[in-house]
């Protein structure tokens, strides 16, 4: 049996994307440690894919150094001779140093050490955008030819007072060209103002600042918080599809003129509708060769007959709006992915910003595996979807491990350079303190944000 014929289900393929991803960065970002640490002549004694305490599922020791898998997937680790880390093997440190020890290294030896797993992130997302884009490219839907907004999520149009059909012009006073960087300037300019034309008139609307937390917790989900405003077209089905839509019998490329006696133009004037009409029996009148044809269909619990869109192809070849469509050859993707990764740092920070402003309440949407699972893709072969979120994830990673708190490359690089500047080196007890308690500090974080993913503990629900 193949892996193409294993039906394995929308969370566990997420499960098996997320622990794919986290192991390539994870054992590439130890590899920066284990690579600069046997450049420098230290010795490496362990190589591990996630954390072993107390038994590994796989070891075998080549060398000097035993390679293995642990049990608790919660990262991974190399222990470098001679160095206080998540190891904490504090009897090797009561022992005179040795010439292959991290400890007797010059400190900017130490520093490199330190730096080579991010750095090894970092060219990571540059590679891994850059054969993104020479592979897939990228297509963009031009804001200016799109006949409106469809807010997909309430929070849209109750809380931030956008409505369907408003047209997009400027966030905070900068022009919006491509309509999926809306999302994106709303979300990384806290309490902007969007300037939109509805019904001809141009009106600008101000965000409050503690609405973008709850943008944030929408931006978990897979499901998107705006659309394009297209028109009432069936896209084609699935063949497993079993929605209350292709019972009733609509067709791909079947218009959707009428539901009951209501007109309908727009895709999401059907949602609208429908809301008001759970599990009742509907009429949709569509157009389908040139005749008008009725069918009866029921609407489901949730307000919905699952009515499938047309791809972004055939929009663009109905003229609902124009895309963008950006290929770079090989020589040209390279710095077009080093800005793309840049730009997805840049991106990162500010959300980071916003997670810790009290203001927004982004805290509260804080998440663990469950919400980083949550957007990898649900079926099997959807390798673009998987690149773009591990280049992603490992720029994440990167910026993550700089944080200067102990137990993070961060902290070790500090202490580094604090010894650099003032010619003095941090006694190993205090090294050793601080790591207990960079330790608790990130052990605390990761409860409370899985604790936020299963129980709702920051979210009030």
């Amino acid at each position: 049996m193949t892996l193409l014929a294993i039906n394995w289900g929308n969370a566990g393929m997420q499960i098996f994307y997320l622990v794919l991803s986290l192991s390539i960065l994870v054992i590439l970002h130890e590899f920066g440690h284990y690579i600069t640490a046997r450049w420098f002549k230290c010795r490496v004694e362990k190589f591990y894919l996630f954390f072993n305490p107390w038994f590994s599922l796989v070891k075998k020791k080549i060398g000097e150094t035993e390679y293995g898998i642990g049990w608790l997937p919660l990262g991974g680790y190399v222990k470098i001779a001679g160095m206080i880390d998540e190891s904490m093997d504090k009897e090797a440190m009561k022992l005179p140093p040795k010439d292959y020890e991290f400890r007797s290294k010059p400190a900017w030896q130490r520093l490199i050490i330190m730096l080579g797993g991010i750095i090894v992130n970092v060219l990571l997302a540059f590679v891994i955008y850059s054969m993104v884009l020479f592979i897939w490219g990228e297509t963009k839907t031009i804001n200016s030819s799109v006949a409106g907004i469809w807010c997909v999520d309430p929070i849209m149009t109750d809380s931030v007072g956008l409505k369907n059909g408003d047209k997009v012009l400027a966030v905070d006073g900068k022009k919006i060209e491509y309509f999926e960087d809306i999302t994106k300037a709303v979300l990384f300019n806290g309490g902007s103002t969007i300037e939109v034309n509805r019904n001809g008139v141009d009106t600008t609307i101000k965000i409050p600042v503690r609405i973008l937390g709850q943008l944030v917790d929408r931006k978990h989900s897979k499901s998107a918080l705006l659309m394009p405003r297209v028109p009432a077209i069936v896209g084609e089905f699935n063949k497993e599809d079993s929605s209350n839509a292709k019972k009733a019998g609509l067709q791909h490329w079947d218009k959707i003129v009428k539901v009951d006696s209501v007109s309908m133009q727009f895709m999401d004037q059907i949602p609208t509708y429908l809301n008001n009409k759970r599990n009742q029996a509907v009429i949709l009148t569509v157009e389908r060769n040139k005749q008008l044809i009725n069918l009866p269909a029921v609407v489901n619990a949730d307000g919905r007959l699952g009515i499938p869109p047309l791809t972004q192809m055939q929009y663009d070849s109905l003229k609902a709006f124009k895309l963008h469509i950006y290929k770079p050859g090989f020589f040209e993707s390279i710095p077009a992915g080093f800005n793309a990764a840049i730009a997805s740092l840049t991106d990162y920070v500010y959300q980071f910003k916003l997670m810790f402003n009290p203001k927004t309440e982004a805290y509260k949407s804080l998440g663990g595996f469950k919400s980083i699972g949550s957007v990898f893709p649900t079926t099997w072969g959807d390798w673009e979807a998987f690149w773009r979120i591990t280049g992603f994830l490992s720029i994440a990673l990167a910026f993550m491990n700089l944080l200067p708190i102990p137990a993070l490359d961060g902290g070790h690089v500090v202490f580094t350079l604090v010894e650099m500047i003032t010619r003095r080196k941090p006694s190993e007890k205090f090294l050793e303190y601080a790591q207990i308690v960079g330790m608790i500090l990130l052990f605390g974080l990761m409860i409370y944000a899985n604790g936020n993913d299963w129980f709702g503990w920051g979210r009030g629900h």
